[in-house]
């Protein structure tokens, strides 16, 4: 069980317009963590036994991503309420979500009487607030309570989430064999194996950046610093990845087919090569021309000038880029300089939808889900006239596809 009700209560068994509904929850995880929890209060009228409304916790503004072992308390109050007077019953679910499964389900019911309301019909808005007990961590320091901002939450909370659950729907091929070609430090990784348990989870990346993630790991405050069973690590290229034929189930890559110097079409050919016929093939390539495409979000002047790297010339950008400090995002202590954005940005692939497209295509990937998020609008100063609409204002593409080679066909080329 990961999941304990310590105690429930209500300020007050009589709700007046001066003592609002106040309900109180003292919970605890029992296991090193559980992920996606979430609490519902269902308002029921105790007479007629009608559902008055059901709140949740997560609708509150509270999106509680994961919670380490510990004892927490739970409020929710009443803000804006206009119950008739009677008898009523707040039933309480406490939950968390394990691999797309909802799981130890604790419950409890709450009594209580609405006195001196003139309301006619019935509605209950709550206000919520998670706090942790003892001597469990402060909710504060949690990855997902830092904000988007954070380079943990945004991999290991948002990446993994969008991947399993909005990009491959849950399918049941992530809990076979997956491969991350460029993994980077290994966050999202780690938080797949955790959060999934796949059969096997291999990371991938020759600059070994997945040897950092111990210590992220420790300087995240994470509960659990020791790499599960299934994940495990190599230092490999996408180009020559080091497993035979259809051996992967899932074959993923966010954001590393614009970074491959010389260009990207062998790792392509590679990711078919070792994925099963019908596994499961995820690309998030960055696109070129799109105004985040040139990677250098981090510089101020890039920031203020929509498509800054095609309206200059390279001179200019190389000297704009060796003269100027980034503002880093928070990379968990991960900084490159200068020059190393500069060598990434003279590596880039020029990747567009359409040629995307017709390589997938050409290498027997059927498109199964495609996300394609556009900018708002383009200006079209003279230096853009030569791009098309559709590559300006392509801004980010995310393509889950299914290998449709025959048995046997993944041989190196």
């Amino acid at each position: 069980m990961s999941l304990s009700l310590l105690r429930t209560d209500l300020s007050s068994k009589v709700v007046t317009p001066r003592a609002p509904l106040a309900i109180t929850l003292d919970f605890s995880v029992d296991a090193p963590i559980a992920f996606d929890l979430n609490v519902s209060i269902a308002i029921v009228h105790a007479e007629s036994g009608a559902l008055v409304g059901c709140y949740y916790l997560s609708a509150g503004g509270w999106d509680v991503s994961w919670l380490p072992q510990g004892t927490y308390r739970l409020q929710a109050t009443e803000t804006r309420s206009a119950l008739p007077e009677g008898s009523y019953t707040a039933n309480l679910s406490l939950f968390h979500h394990d691999n797309s499964a909802v799981l130890d389900v604790r419950t409890a019911s709450l009594p209580f009487t609405v006195k001196k309301s003139d309301a006619r019909s019935p509605s209950v808005h709550f206000v919520w607030d998670l706090q942790s007990r003892q001597n469990t961590p402060p909710i504060e320091t949690l990855s997902w309570r830092r904000g988007e901002g954070d380079w943990f939450s945004k991999h290991f909370d948002f990446e993994v989430r969008t991947i399993a659950g909005y990009l491959l729907k849950n399918s049941p091929l992530l809990k076979g064999k997956v491969l991350n070609a460029g993994c980077g430090d290994g966050t999202t990784d780690f938080g797949i194996a955790l959060r999934l348990r796949p059969q096997e989870m291999v990371g991938i990346d020759p600059f070994r950046g997945f040897e950092r993630l111990p210590d992220i790991l420790k300087q995240c405050n994470f509960p659990i610093t020791q790499l599960p069973e299934n994940l495990r690590f190599l230092p490999a290229s996408a180009n020559e990845i080091p497993f035979p034929d259809d051996y992967f189930d899932v074959v993923m890559s966010w954001g590393l087919l614009e970074h491959i110097a010389g260009g990207y079409h062998q790792a392509l050919k590679e990711m078919r090569r070792v994925l099963k016929p019908d596994g499961l093939l995820l690309v998030c390539p960055g696109l070129f021309y799109s105004d985040i495409g040139n990677h250098l979000g981090e510089f101020r002047f890039a920031r203020e000038e929509p498509y800054v790297h095609l309206k200059h010339s390279r001179e200019w950008l190389r000297e704009k880029i060796l003269s100027s400090q980034p503002d880093y995002i928070d990379r968990c202590g991960d900084n490159a300089s200068s020059e190393q954005y500069w060598q990434w940005f003279t590596e880039l692939n020029p990747i567009t939808v359409p040629e995307f497209e017709k390589q997938l295509r050409d290498l027997d990937f059927e498109p199964w889900r495609v996300i394609l998020r556009t900018h708002d609008h383009v200006e079209y100063t003279p230096e853009l006239q030569k791009y098309s609409f559709v590559d300006l204002l392509a801004g980010e593409l995310y393509v889950s596809a299914y290998n449709r080679k025959k048995q046997g066909s993944g041989i190196r080329d």
